[in-house]
């Protein structure tokens, strides 16, 4: 072990020696060194001090002088910082481990969303086309339904590279719902294509939209239109940002 780690039981090593311990913790002290070199080696160079200690006269003695006044105060304050310092560790333990046990369940949420259908009760992916778009860009979109909301793919091209592309889902009040944003990068490989997702159920959604720079698209979404089916042809409106 290392000496970190042996600290706190080297602290009752010479309360061990001189036989003061209470019996469990001088039977866990007693365990720990019989496994730990370097702390029986500590109680071994201690075992003759106490033998001295038990031979000693109190009454040869010289009176001991009184120590500073502030001495109990600074013994205090210290054993108060090395006890927070215990306790920080010990709570940064639990947090990485907490971490970690929210990562592993993070991922198989994620995993399960991958692999299982949705419920028949769900509206079902559709595919998105906008139109009236400038000349050269094409914008495409498939919105799925997800347990946490939906999931909405953009498909993107002909615009120009690093423009801010902000995506939303519009309700039926007109209430614009974000999905996230990204920058699109031109790519001769053909569109881009950049995941998002909207805490919006599918089935209060009736459009989607992209801020592209200064202008908006927005396509309605319509009924039931599969992920393997052709585009929808409702037609896109473009609007001015405001």
């Amino acid at each position: 072990m290392t000496a970190e780690a042996c600290r706190e039981w080297r602290e009752s090593l010479g309360a061990y020696v001189l036989g003061r311990l209470p019996e469990d913790e001088r039977a866990a002290t007693r365990a720990h060194i019989e496994g730990c070199a370097a702390c029986r080696g500590e109680a071994e160079s201690l075992a003759p001090l106490a033998e001295l200690m038990a031979k000693g006269d109190p009454a040869q003695l010289a009176a001991s002088p009184a120590p500073p006044p502030a001495l109990a105060d600074q013994i205090a304050e210290r054993i108060r910082g090395e006890s927070r310092g215990r306790t920080h560790r010990r709570r940064r333990r639990r947090m990485v481990f907490g971490l970690s046990a929210a990562t592993v369940a993070a991922s198989a949420a994620v995993a399960g969303a991958i692999v299982l259908s949705s419920p028949d009760n769900q509206e079902p992916a559709q595919r998105v086309a906008f139109h009236s778009l400038p000349r050269g860009v094409e914008v495409a979109a498939l919105v799925e339904p997800r347990s946490f909301g939906t999931e909405i793919r953009m498909q993107v091209s002909g615009m120009r590279s690093g423009t801010l592309c902000r995506v939303f889902l519009r309700r039926s009040d007109g209430v614009r719902v974000p999905a996230g944003s990204f920058r699109y990068r031109y790519s001769s490989g053909g569109p881009e294509q950049a995941v998002l997702t909207s805490a919006l159920d599918l089935s209060e959604a009736e459009a989607v939209g992209l801020h592209a720079g200064p202008r908006t698209f927005v396509a309605p979404l319509g009924g039931g239109v599969t992920a393997g089916a052709n585009s929808l042809t409702q037609p896109t409106t473009q609007e001015d940002e405001t």
